[in-house]
């Protein structure tokens, strides 16, 4: 039987597979090419490289981890992520309520009419604020 530490590790080493696997941003600029012809090996290092960075680093922040991949997919990827999956955590006790109360508040409404005519393919959606 493996010892609880390298089992440990292979579980987490698939963790990190899957989540990296599913994220859109690293996804997309694979298959976009824009880390160019080895864009699916670097990937795939990326996968090694980030379990590499959990391991030598203890006490690591999640800022820390968002710089680490921020870095790689510039360097390596020649992209910006601005969709906001660096940032991505579960939310602490009491955000999640707070997030729901003031989104209540605020809540609009979208206004279904009949819109200006279309100018240049694009379709004008107009909102107003619920009574």
């Amino acid at each position: 039987m493996a010892a609880p530490g390298v089992e440990a590790r292979a579980l987490f080493a698939e963790g990190v597979r899957a989540v990296l696997g599913g994220w859109a941003a690293l996804q997309l600029a694979v298959a976009q090419g824009f880390g160019g012809p080895q864009g699916p090996e670097k990937a795939a290092w990326l996968s090694s490289a980030l379990l590499d960075f959990f391991t030598q680093n203890a006490d690591l922040e999640q800022e820390e981890v968002e710089d680490f991949l921020a870095e790689v997919m510039d360097n390596e990827f020649d992209t910006v992520v601005e969709d906001g999956s660096l940032q991505q955590s579960p939310p602490e006790p009491g955000e999640e309520e707070e997030e729901e109360e003031s989104g209540e508040e605020e809540e609009e409404a979208m206004e279904c009419g009949t819109p200006p005519p279309p100018s240049d393919g694009w379709t004008v959606v107009q909102r107003r604020r619920r009574r």
